[in-house]
């Protein structure tokens, strides 16, 4: 193999199998993954724009039987700090999210063994009965599979039901590294790496929109991330000619501060901010079937995220109104609606808001600015 053989694959649009990825990772230089990445990115989104969204992470539940080794977040049922977010919770934070901008909520949260189906759908309808204007960008893979479970269902019955009930689109959360191998020693207690992906496979089959995303960093092999990506790429070449599938693809670096698997020395966050930009790259390259790619700036801070726009990725992701799962693991970035969109202008680019179908949409006027980020911050 030679790098620029594989480069010039890429940018025809061609797949790169999961050892081309890994020979082109380890041997292009940063600049020539950059200078492929961004061509890409300008073949599949012309222009000059870059995307952000206004939305807010919150949890439904962060009682969860999963015992992920890398999250701080869960409770054990029966935990003194265990908590149900109730009907009175969910109005004040989505009435905030509103104020703010905002029409989406990403709704997540643990493995619980006592909520079913039944629970999260009279929950999405009674969600959509206050709020017929909200977007539910909720739950994911795992906390499909574990409904699933539960009521001993289908993949896809428990998805209609949810959709039949206000689900707009299912986030791409807990599929870490799509390897049993890792899986096993970080996440034993959430869905395989087959079931993910035959739950995306599902979803799609019903036109539900999805995101895919990558944690990594931790105690994954280079070839296992590049399988990552060929993986994520195969469940979109089986997408139903018209619906979007993946929309949109978000790697983040593990982030270990007092996690399980740092307090055990298995593993700790030592990706820096050339190899995130080197994932990003890789990611618009090995990914041709994925539009958006996005930078986690709550992960890696505001100067890297910038980096990566030239290196591949058109969104910024979210302001994030709330966030409580990666920054209980140390990430502590945060923006306003005026901080993102100057760095994304700082960066060279024109901002545009977005929503979750990556449609864009004009920032209301009615935005009010009482510094989302406490300090009114933006964390270089």
């Amino acid at each position: 193999m030679q790098v620029q053989d594989l480069l010039h694959k890429a940018a025809n649009l061609e797949f790169l199998s999961a050892e081309q990825g890994v020979f082109l990772f380890e041997n292009a230089s940063t600049a020539d993954l950059m200078y492929m990445a961004n061509n890409l990115r300008q073949r599949h989104r012309p222009g000059n724009i870059v995307s952000w969204i206004i939305d807010r992470n919150s949890n439904t539940t962060n009682v969860c039987v999963a015992n992920c080794k890398f999250c701080n977040f869960y409770r054990r049922p029966g935990h003194e700090e265990a908590y149900t977010t109730t009907i009175a919770q969910y109005k004040e934070k989505i009435e905030e999210t509103f104020k703010f901008g905002g029409e989406q909520l990403l709704l997540q949260g643990g493995h619980h063994p006592d909520l079913g189906l039944q629970y999260y759908c009279d929950l999405f309808r009674e969600l959509k009965s206050l709020y017929p204007n909200l977007k539910l960008h909720a739950l994911g893979p795992p906390e499909i599979a574990h409904i699933t479970k539960l009521e001993k269902s289908t993949h896809s019955e428990v998805l209609q039901a949810l959709k039949e009930s206000g689900l707009d689109s299912l986030p791409g959360a807990g599929a870490e590294i799509l390897s049993d191998r890792v899986r096993r020693l970080i996440s034993k207690g959430k869905c395989g790496s087959k079931e993910w992906l035959d739950i995306m496979r599902a979803a799609h089959q019903l036109d539900i929109t999805t995101s895919a995303t990558m944690m990594f960093g931790h105690i994954e092999t280079n070839l296992e991330r590049m399988q990552h990506l060929v993986d994520i790429r195969q469940v979109q070449t089986e997408k139903p000619e018209k619906a979007k599938g993946f929309l949109a693809f978000i790697p983040w670096p593990f982030m270990d501060e007092g996690t399980l698997l740092k307090k055990l020395k298995r593993a700790r966050n030592t990706c820096t901010g050339d190899e995130y930009v080197r994932m990003i790259a890789m990611s618009r390259i090995m990914l041709p079937n994925v539009l958006n790619i996005q930078a986690s700036w709550l992960t890696v801070g505001k100067k890297v995220a910038q980096i990566c726009l030239h290196a591949g990725a058109n969104d910024f992701g979210s302001i994030m109104i709330e966030e409580n799962v990666v920054s209980a693991a140390g990430a502590a970035f945060r923006f306003t609606s005026n901080g993102i969109q100057e760095a994304i202008r700082e960066a060279g680019f024109e901002p545009r808001l977005r929503n979750q179908q990556y449609e864009y949409r004009e920032v209301p006027e009615h935005i009010v600015q009482q510094e989302l980020d406490r300090d009114t911050m933006i964390v270089d």
